[in-house]
């Protein structure tokens, strides 16, 4: 028992840190897996993770950052938290679990991601069959459907992520990027005067995309900042 006066000490739940990373593989979204290389569901795919280090992390962000670089061997500035999952059953190695997810999207031809700490392998997989869950280690499926719904209403918000906008293009390439992240066709006209409504793009003065077809106005991300 506590003395008189004394805060009581609460247990606390094995928590941890899993990682989505998001990244389109030709035409297709994928997410990035890991084989696990220990015990539970040693030799299954799953999110990459890693347990929160209260002697190493300072923040739940430091600990996300962390487990990438351990895991992943990657250092993504534009890690975006995204949800938390919690309970009695999801973990046999703890009588309570929490994970505390957070997801990146990425051009997959841009990363070279290396696999780390208790990690047998990396590759990437379509998310439509990664969010059936079939064959991943514990609620992962369900994780990375999140993940993938977030990601999309992001992009039908045009809000875009860091990681996958390059820094020129035209505004067809920019549609023809957005309909590979949503896995579906865009209306053009409806597309465009959302972008001018929103004023998220800009053209670059005097540069033009030329080609087989007419050439085609250049544009970039507009600047939050001066």
């Amino acid at each position: 028992m506590n003395a008189p006066g004394t805060p009581a000490r609460h247990q606390m739940p094995f928590t941890r840190l899993e990682i989505a990373v998001l990244g389109l593989v030709g035409d297709e979204l994928n997410v990035l897996l890991a084989r696990r290389a220990a015990a539970p569901h040693a030799g299954r795919w799953a999110l990459p993770g890693g347990a929160l280090r209260i002697d190493l992390d300072t923040s739940l962000d430091d600990a996300a950052r962390r487990v990438m670089r351990e895991r992943l061997g990657l250092d993504l500035p534009f890690l975006r938290q995204l949800c938390a999952a919690g309970g009695p059953t999801r973990d046999p190695r703890a009588p309570w679990a929490l994970s505390v997810v957070y997801r990146a999207v990425v051009s997959a031809d841009r990363i070279a991601p290396a696999a780390g700490k208790r990690i047998e392998a990396l590759a990437w997989r379509p998310v439509a069959d990664a969010m059936t869950g079939s064959g991943l280690a514990f609620d992962h499926g369900e994780l990375i459907a999140r993940a993938v719904t977030a990601t999309r209403l992001d992009i039908e918000r045009l809000d875009m992520p860091e990681g996958i906008l390059p820094d020129s293009f035209t505004l067809g390439e920019l549609q023809t990027l957005c309909e590979r992240l949503l896995g579906r066709r865009l209306d053009k006209s409806s597309f465009r005067r959302k972008l001018a409504d929103r004023r998220l793009v800009e053209p670059v003065a005097g540069a033009l995309r030329t080609g087989a077809n007419r050439p085609a106005q250049i544009y970039r991300r507009v600047c939050d900042t001066p």
